[in-house]
């Protein structure tokens, strides 16, 4: 893979770590495990789904912090069970971190046949909406009853 050296760019910026620190985790993340999708349910709602087969609800940590999401998986020992010819179903340790939008907030999660359901949801607070501001002054129109006055006190 090739390697892209920002630091020249980083040098000279102030302020931009949160995006520093984003191109230097995507450059280095497992793209393969889990697998996930990411689904616009609505204006303001996502779905993620991600596959977590063998992994149950104690197994998975969901944590949100400065606006990533991250998601961790740990699998316990197993308990001696029979002895094990194959094993198919991933059930190693995964860590996967989501950057999330300004507003973005978790809605909840839900563990259900293998998948990992976490609803999103864009809440934007009342002081950042577009709102509309009235404009206050006098009319622009001259008012005539006050015009005709002058004309007819010289007549």
């Amino acid at each position: 893979m090739n390697a892209t050296n920002l630091s020249p760019l980083f040098r000279t910026a102030i302020g931009f770590d949160r995006l520093a620190r984003l191109v230097d985790t995507a450059a280095s993340v497992d793209v393969s495990y889990p697998p996930y999708n990411i689904e616009k349910t609505g204006e303001d709602s996502y779905q993620l789904t991600m596959a977590v087969a063998g992994f149950g609800p104690d197994d998975i940590e969901l944590t949100v912090k400065e606006n990533t999401l991250l998601i961790a998986g740990r699998v316990a020992p197993e308990a001696a069970r029979a002895e094990l010819l194959y094993r198919g179903i991933a059930g190693r340790a995964f860590e996967r971190r989501f950057v999330l939008a300004e507003h973005i907030v978790v809605d909840g999660a839900d563990l259900r046949n293998g998948l990992l359901n976490v609803g999103l949801k864009r809440v934007v607070p009342e002081s950042s909406r577009p709102r509309k501001i009235a404009i206050n002054g006098a009319s622009a129109a001259p008012s005539l009853a006050n015009d005709a006055q002058p004309a007819a006190q010289a007549a």
